[in-house]
């Protein structure tokens, strides 16, 4: 299951306020410093996608990773989406090698 805060959905149509709506898809970022994590960009319907629906704009993600992450959080905090998820974070720094740029 998705869930957009009330507060992730009110930035998310003031984005589209002069747009027309297309899908939100939630996927898994693989690049950065920390690992793996949730991200979201425009994207099309596949047939492998969960869709939810919140006034009127979709967000989808693919069913495989959903069962993974589920269930994920649509939240908006400052300067920016944050997603939260079951998703299990990677043991120690992946992306920058020396191990101190994550702590």
């Amino acid at each position: 299951m998705i869930n957009v805060t009330t507060l992730a959905q009110e930035q998310v149509r003031l984005y589209f306020e002069d747009k027309d709506i297309v899908p939100i898809r939630i996927f898994l970022n693989s690049a950065g410093c920390g690992g793996p994590s949730l991200a979201m960009a425009l994207d099309e319907k596949k047939e492998t996608d969960a869709v939810f629906t919140f006034d009127d704009v979709e967000y989808i993600m693919d069913k495989n990773l959903l069962k993974k992450a589920g269930p994920v959080e649509v939240d908006f905090a400052g300067t920016g989406f944050q997603l939260e998820s079951s998703l299990e974070p990677p043991a120690g720094c992946t992306g920058c090698g020396g191990g101190t740029c994550c702590s």
